[in-house]
């Protein structure tokens, strides 16, 4: 079942065409999350998912409705929080979220979203008091408070603590356990990494690749790290002679790492080389490509640029 259904989608504007064929689908009850630079065209694609702007052609299908032509009975099914949410300055939080919640036939507890992200104590101040970051957790619930079937999230975490990054991650996490289904927008790369189900990456109105965090890292052929501490005598030589190595360094007094495109047979002949020295390893990681790395190779940007 998807809850999402985007087919050969156009727009432009002028003679720049910032759309240019996008297809994908979104599962209900998944996290997805669609990356892009600066200009590649995800906020228009998002804007006509929303049902904000009208495709030139091609076809949008969210929850089974059409964003313009159902856009009374769609508003009531989703959630949308924007990059950047102006609210009213002169009215309290309370306040604020009981507005919200007379747009709905349906309202979550006011209560209960107040204290889920942290805000029961600014829930009697005027929204000019709060700081950008309780401004932004506002925004947030805001999103919530329809209880909607699908929640479009657009940069969730910018501009919070950590620890408020963490609430609103497993917040995010939490969503499909309840039947909910996230598309999310971040230029947190980590963030993508560590909750995303699937990821569609666009670059210049196309999408260019679409896959788990997962595969799309397994599939960069990078060499990987090896790291590990010991407090045994090693020989870097010894470490650089080993199958697959093309370097090995110690970075620090027993702190020593590996690099390898050959990871498997690399693991299992410093085991071999470990038992006949006798060297006792601490803390072994191998560390591979990260989503970052497969969004620089296949844009050669930064996520920010």
């Amino acid at each position: 079942m998807s809850a999402i259904i985007v087919s050969d989608l156009y727009k432009s504007y002028g003679n720049i065409r910032a759309v240019d064929g996008v297809s994908f689908e979104v599962k209900k009850g998944e996290i997805f999350g669609l990356l892009g630079p600066n200009g590649a065209g995800k906020t228009t694609t998002i804007e006509i998912m929303e049902g904000y702007r009208k495709p030139d052609s091609g076809g949008v299908s969210v929850l089974g409705f059409d964003p313009i032509e159902d856009r009374y009975e769609f508003k009531e099914q989703i959630g949308i929080m924007l990059q950047s949410t102006t609210l009213y300055p002169d009215l309290k939080v309370s306040e604020i979220l009981k507005l919200f919640a007379s747009y709905y036939r349906c309202s979550v507890d006011n209560n209960s979203l107040i204290e889920m992200i942290g805000l029961k104590d600014k829930r009697d101040a005027y929204v000019k008091e709060l700081s950008g970051g309780q401004k932004r957790k506002l925004a947030f619930i805001l999103t919530l408070i329809n209880d909607p079937k699908l929640m479009f999230l657009d940069e969730p975490t910018e501009g919070l603590d950590a620890q408020t990054r963490r609430v609103v991650w497993e917040i995010i996490r939490k969503a499909p356990d309840k039947g909910k289904t996230v598309f999310v927008t971040t230029h947190y790369i980590e963030e993508a990494q560590n909750l995303c189900d699937r990821v569609a990456i666009i670059d210049h109105g196309k999408i260019i690749a679409l896959d788990t965090p997962r595969h799309l890292m397994a599939s960069l052929e990078v060499e990987q790290k090896i790291e590990f501490v010991t407090d045994s005598a090693i020989s870097v030589d010894k470490l650089r002679k080993i199958k697959g190595v093309s370097k090995a360094v110690q970075t620090k007094e027993g702190e020593f790492v590996i690099y390898t495109k050959k990871t498997q047979s690399t693991l299992k002949e410093l085991m071999i080389l470990a038992e006949k020295e006798g060297y006792e390893f601490r803390g072994l990681m191998v560390i591979g490509a990260t989503l970052e790395d497969v969004f620089i190779k296949l844009t050669g940007r930064r996520i920010r640029e």
